[in-house]
């Protein structure tokens, strides 16, 4: 299973220089949307890292669907605070671990 990587050239850049080849920079609202749904019904990527500014544009039914998939399982990472990694390991093993 690959690791993709969503967003700004200068959020993947880290990402790239670590060898995650898979990257995406989305310009626009609809092209993003678009990546994301692509990214949903690829089979080899397992995991999908997306800087939280950009997940949290995201129109509310592709959120809900990136929330609740396990393959790719969507982790938004950033500056913002982002409860999505939190709401994943919670699902996973039913234990908040922030508490």
């Amino acid at each position: 299973m690959d690791i993709a990587v969503v967003g700004s050239p200068e959020f993947t850049l880290g990402f790239q220089l670590a060898g995650i080849s898979t990257l995406y920079n989305p310009e626009g609202e609809e092209e993003t949307s678009q990546t994301f749904r692509n990214l949903l019904n690829t089979k080899g990527v397992g995991i999908v890292v997306v800087d939280s500014a950009i997940l949290s544009t995201l129109p509310d039914r592709l959120k809900e669907r990136l929330s609740q998939s396990v393959t790719p399982t969507v982790l938004g990472i950033g500056t913002e605070e982002d409860t999505t990694l939190r709401e994943t390991i919670r699902k996973a093993i039913g234990v908040d671990l922030w508490k």
